[in-house]
C-alpha cells in the first residue's frame, strides 16, 4: 500500500517552522517502508489564495493549500496553526509536529516509528 508524506518546506531539503509560511510542499510517496519517488508541489499561500464565491459557496481559508495533498496520508511539519491542525485532521491526517529540521532525518525516524511530535508546536490563532 502506498502512502504519500507530506512535507511543508522553502527548499525541498529542511522542514519549515510553520506550514502557512512553506512556499512548497515535498510529497514522499513509500511503499511497504520503501521511497517510491518524491515531488515538490507549489504552495498556494493564505495571502494568494483565491476567496471568489459563487452560488453563496464558503471556502474556508485553508481549503485551497489542502487540496494540493489530499492524496496524503501523513503530514509532518516543524508547527502550524490550530485551524491548520484541524483542518488535516479532519482530512484524515496523520500529523507530526517535531522538532526535526532536515525531511530526509524526519522521513528516517517516521519509517523507523520514533519520530517524535509536540503538540505545544500548534500556534494559536
Amino acid at each position: 500500500m502506498t502512502k504519500n508524506i507530506v512535507f511543508p518546506t522553502d527548499d525541498g531539503e529542511t522542514i519549515s517552522s510553520h506550514l502557512g509560511q512553506a512556499r512548497f510542499f515535498q510529497v514522499i510517496s513509500l511503499e511497504d517502508g520503501k521511497v517510491l519517488g518524491s515531488e515538490l508541489r507549489e504552495k498556494v499561500s493564505h495571502t494568494h489564495q483565491n476567496h471568489s464565491h459563487t452560488e453563496g459557496d464558503q471556502v474556508h481559508p485553508g481549503q485551497a493549500m489542502f487540496a494540493t495533498i489530499r492524496d496524503c496520508q501523513v503530514l509532518i511539519a516543524g508547527g502550524m496553526g490550530s485551524p491548520a491542525y484541524e483542518r488535516a485532521k479532519s482530512l484524515g491526517m496523520e500529523v507530526y509536529l517535531t522538532s526535526e529540521k532536515r525531511i530526509d532525518d524526519a522521513l528516517t525516524a517516521y519509517r523507523a516509528g520514533k519520530l517524535d511530535s509536540d503538540m505545544r508546536r500548534i500556534h494559536v490563532h
